[in-house]
């Protein structure tokens, strides 16, 4: 991925064709994060039997789409770790720009908590994007790591029925399964992301808009059908 920290979005700054984060089976890499007290932690610092650890931002209208599907999974297995990595902003605007420094990187992660009443833990990565990049550079992935740092199940696009039924899965010990398909951001909440964003948000949006659809909801889609899946048994060591 190039371009880390963008003034202004294209989808030329994220390799669309190669995802290169870690993939299922290997260990989890952990990197250095801060909590919304200023807290010093890791991602793979957690509790619960596993850890879903979403990647997001309050400007990525997928993130802002999944929310409510992801919510109340966390809800339903209070005994699962359920972690947000803030990454930087996916679509900046006149109202919410790109960060340039932690502590606007802080203020965009505590409106999340704040105005939109997310209740998962929210972790910051630094301004270099370390944990983002290092978990494959995508706006809203989602991997879930069991008690041994090894990742049983991951998807380069978070589809949260699919989150669901490989948590599900995972808890009755068997395998995930497979990535889900990507599907496109609800159009209400698309908007209202980008309105809240600001100017230059939804334009830069609606310009890579047809490359996006074409690479991801066509491409990526077809290739995660046919490719083979992998099972991995819930507590894999890797």
């Amino acid at each position: 991925m190039a371009g880390y920290g963008y003034d202004r979005f294209s989808e030329s700054a994220y390799d669309l064709k190669n995802f290169s984060g870690p993939q299922i089976g290997s260990r989890a890499p952990d990197f250095k994060v801060a909590t919304l007290s200023g807290e010093q932690s890791s991602i793979l610092k957690f509790d619960g039997e596993f850890l879903v650890l979403e990647l997001g931002s309050i400007t990525c209208p997928l993130f802002q789409s999944r929310r409510s599907g992801m919510s109340a999974l966390a809800k339903a297995h209070p005994e699962i770790s359920f972690s947000i990595l803030y990454t930087q902003e996916a679509h900046p605007g006149q109202n919410i720009a790109q960060h340039k420094n932690m502590a606007e990187k802080v203020n965009n992660a505590s409106r999340l908590r704040d105005e939109d009443h997310e209740l998962r833990k929210i972790l910051i990565d630094d301004m270099d994007g370390t944990a983002h990049t290092g978990f494959g550079g995508y706006p809203n992935s989602v991997f879930i790591i069991n008690k041994n740092g090894c990742i049983v199940y991951f998807s380069d696009w978070n589809n949260p029925r699919r989150t669901t039924l490989a948590l599900n899965n995972l808890l009755e010990g068997r395998p995930a399964g497979r990535q889900g398909l990507f599907l496109p951001a609800t159009p209400p909440v698309a908007i209202k992301t980008l309105r809240r964003a600001g100017a230059g948000a939804a334009w830069d949006f609606a310009k890579s808009l047809p490359v996006m659809f074409w690479k991801n909801a066509i491409r990526r889609n077809f290739l995660t059908l046919v490719r083979p899946n992998r099972p991995i048994a819930p507590d894999h060591i890797c």
